[in-house]
C-alpha cells in the first residue's frame, strides 16, 4: 500500500466522521449525561455502508484485494477515532458545566 493511499483512506474517513460528529449529541436528564438518539444517525450508517460497497466495486478491479481491505479499515479507524475523541470532549465539557457550574 502506498503512502498515498493511506492518506486518502485517513481523509475520507475523516470526512466521513463529521457526519457522525455532526447527529451525535448529548442531553442531560436530571444530573445524567445521555447520548441522544438521532433519527439520522441510521440512515447516516447506512449510506456509508452504501458507499463504501459502491466503492469497493469500482476499486477491486484496479486496486488488490489485501490493499483495498487495508484501506477500508484505516477508513473505517479514520472515522471511528475522531468521532469518538469529538464525543469525549463534547461529554467533559458538559459534565464539567453540570459539576462545576
Amino acid at each position: 500500500m502506498h503512502f498515498l493511499q493511506i492518506i486518502e483512506a485517513l481523509s475520507v474517513g475523516i470526512l466521513f466522521s463529521i457526519l457522525l460528529i455532526k447527529t451525535s449529541k448529548f442531553e442531560v436528564r436530571g444530573r445524567e449525561i445521555f447520548l441522544k438518539r438521532s433519527k439520522a444517525f441510521a440512515f447516516i450508517l447506512i449510506g456509508l455502508l452504501i458507499v463504501r460497497v459502491i466503492a469497493k466495486l469500482v476499486l477491486s478491479s484496479t486496486i488488490d484485494f489485501g490493499e483495498i481491505s487495508g484501506m477500508f479499515w484505516i477508513l473505517a479507524f479514520g472515522m471511528i477515532v475522531p468521532w469518538r475523541v469529538a464525543m469525549y470532549l463534547q461529554f467533559k465539557k458538559l459534565h464539567n458545566e453540570l459539576h462545576n457550574g
